[in-house]
């Protein structure tokens, strides 16, 4: 399966990697955009070092995972993933601040990020959004239905308690395992309601 992942700026850093750790074990091969503020935002959530470098903080994100995780630049427009004609199963961004939501409400499409989403939502594509802000204004709530209404999953980086968590890795497993469950990859992450 052929996945596009988009990191921006909000902050849920720990599921980002999660997820970008559970495509790559699924075998996905994975194209991954960060956008500069979703840089920062994992260097200081992951690595606790705001100052580190872009090439540093992509470094330790893919780990070794490296043949199965193309990483290209926010301004790449010659990606894959720029295009409806290349063939891609599925996108997600994961986590998607509202200025993202926003431009991609609008219709506009200012870096890869965007225009992957925008592809996804022309084609009729599986696209999935992992918002995490709170509380929400109503031109965020606006911006959500409308993605929602052109045919993009709005997933909340909003963990059940339900599956018995212990960790907060268990709940990062909540939100990874929706999100792997509506781009259609099986997992076992976290225990289903009404199994033993």
């Amino acid at each position: 399966m052929r996945v596009f992942l988009g990191i921006t700026g909000a902050s849920g850093a720990p599921y980002a990697q999660r997820l970008l750790h559970a495509l790559v074990e699924a075998g996905c091969e994975v194209g991954l955009t960060v956008s500069g503020a979703g840089i920062q935002v994992l260097a200081t959530e992951l690595y606790d070092d705001p100052r580190l470098p872009r090439d540093e903080v992509l470094r330790r994100l893919v780990g070794d995972a490296g043949d199965q995780v193309a990483v290209y630049g926010e301004g790449d427009f010659s990606s894959p993933f720029a295009s409806g004609s290349a063939k891609v199963d599925a996108y997600v961004i994961c986590p998607c601040s509202m200025a993202t939501v926003g431009t991609l409400a609008s219709g506009a499409m200012q870096n890869l990020i965007h225009r992957a989403a925008s592809v996804a939502i022309k084609e009729r594509r599986k696209l999935v959004l992992v918002p995490r802000e709170t509380p929400l204004s109503s031109i965020h709530l606006r911006g959500l239905a409308t993605l929602n209404e052109a045919g993009a999953v709005i997933l909340f980086a909003a963990p059940g308690f339900y599956h018995g968590a212990k960790t907060i890795d268990d709940l990062v497993d909540f939100v990874v395992a929706r999100c792997l469950d509506h781009l259609g990859i099986d997992n076992e992450l976290i225990s289903r309601w009404g199994t033993t």
